[in-house]
Formats: C-alpha cells, structure tokens, sequence
C-alpha cells in the first residue's frame, strides 16, 4: 500500500469517525428535545373567544379589580357577574368566563400582580364547566373532573388529576396595566 493510500485510508477512517460522532449528537439533541417536550403545557385546549375587560380606572378596578395575593373575582357577562358589573357592547369574556386572581408572575416573579385565566376546564371543554377557587388554597377546581390548577403562582399549570395527566392548563389572559386599573385582553 502506497503512502498516498494510507493517508487516504487513515483520512477516512477519521472523517466516518466524526460523522459517526455528529450523527450519534444530532440523535441525542432529537431524543433530548422530544423528552422536553412531552412537559409542556397545552393551555390552548378550549376554543379562542374574545376576551376584553376594562378595569382601567382607577374608580372600576378598585371596585371590581383585585388588591392582594389570593383575592379573586370572576367575570362572565352571560350571567352578568359580578353583579351590577356595567357589561359593554364591547365587553366579551372569554370562552366559559374569565378568573382574575391577585398572584405572582410565574415569567417574571413579579409578585401581588393581576393574573386572568378563562374559568372554563380544558379537561372538560365546556362553557358552563367552571373551575372554582379552593379558599384555603387559592387552587382553581374543576368540580366534574376534579383537576387542580396553581393560579396564584405557576400561570394555571395543572398540578393534580385528570388535567394533570393530560398537561392541560389553563388558557390565560393578558393584564395590561392602565389609568390606576388594567385592561384583560387575549
């Protein structure tokens, strides 16, 4: 065997090496990325309505916004609650209602924050299948399937039953901030 014959064996030989090392990394990433993903949660499980809310003052979010950790109000214009809420033309609110509860901003930590959630259970997809809020714990509950959501600190991840299992999560709304109030918005 020529030298020139060795060098290109030997080149060889390293170059199926370094494939070989390349393809077994790109595999790895693939498996690594495919595990990471099964912990994601689906918070777009119930249908999209349009959800706007307007709590900007400061007069109507100091009478039906939220002021700590844990206090919360729910909005569903179909049943005009709250009651005596003054429910616009343009007011809509969300699928099955909408959750706004004083909690942390599981993005930023920022803390005693308005958070909004629809009340609708993703688990059971229905408009008049509301969760509720457990007063010991401030944890959203759906009282058919029983699915336990942190709304106070983890954005309405499931954290028990059914919706647990399925990783489904609540669908969240926007609180922009306002004129002394906030806006909910999608």
């Amino acid at each position: 065997m020529s030298r020139l014959q060795r060098i290109k064996a030997i080149a060889s030989r390293k170059a199926s090496s370094i494939l070989g090392r390349l393809i077994d990394a790109v595999l790895i990433l693939l498996v690594c990325i495919a595990i990471n993903s099964c912990h994601e949660i689906d918070d777009d499980r119930i249908p999209s309505y349009p959800v706007s809310i307007n709590l900007g003052e400061a007069a109507m979010w100091h009478t039906y916004g939220v002021s700590g950790y844990g206090i919360h109000r729910q909005f569903i214009k179909q049943l005009r609650e709250p009651a005596g809420f003054p429910y616009l033309e343009r007011s809509f609110t969300g699928f099955g209602g909408v959750l706004l509860i004083g909690g942390m901003d599981p993005f930023s930590t920022q803390t005693n924050i308005p958070l909004a959630y629809d009340l609708a259970c993703p688990v059971e997809r229905k408009q008049d299948v509301r969760v509720k809020i457990d007063p010991s714990t401030y944890e959203a509950i759906c009282p058919v399937c029983g699915s336990v959501y942190d709304v106070t600190m983890s954005g309405g991840s499931p954290i028990s039953g059914p919706a647990y299992k399925d990783r489904y999560g609540l669908r969240r709304y926007k609180c922009l901030p306002g004129n002394g109030g906030y806006l909910i918005t999608n």
